[in-house]
């Protein structure tokens, strides 16, 4: 068993000892996550530059397993393999930026 999977399965099983499942629909699942998102999102509102890489560490990582936690229990949910889905979009990212166009710039793919 992977460490991915190993978390996957302590997930499901702290959702099933709680009879949370009930709850865990694609739609409220990817309501979580972006509720959680939001909540990460507060840890950097209104902070200047200068203050914004000076995040509570403890926070930022609750917030990360949050998101983490839901996004791993959504994809579960539709049989997706996590890791499989993000280098298949780091791939199709690969194609939309070529890094001779996209190098030092933020502007969208159909602008380069």
């Amino acid at each position: 068993m992977t460490e991915y999977q190993e978390i996957v399965k302590k997930l499901i099983e702290f959702r099933n000892e709680r009879d949370w499942a009930q709850f865990h629909d694609s739609k409220n699942l990817a309501l979580a996550l972006f509720l959680e998102a939001g909540e990460l999102n507060e840890l950097f509102l209104w902070k200047k530059d200068s203050e914004v890489e000076a995040v509570d560490k403890e926070r930022l990582k609750e917030e990360l397993a949050d998101i983490l936690a839901y996004a791993f229990l959504l994809a579960e949910k539709h049989n997706l393999d996590i890791f499989e889905i993000v280098r298949e979009k780091i791939k199709r990212n690969g194609e939309k930026y070529p890094a001779d166009k996209a190098k030092g710039t933020a502007k969208k793919y159909n602008e380069l």
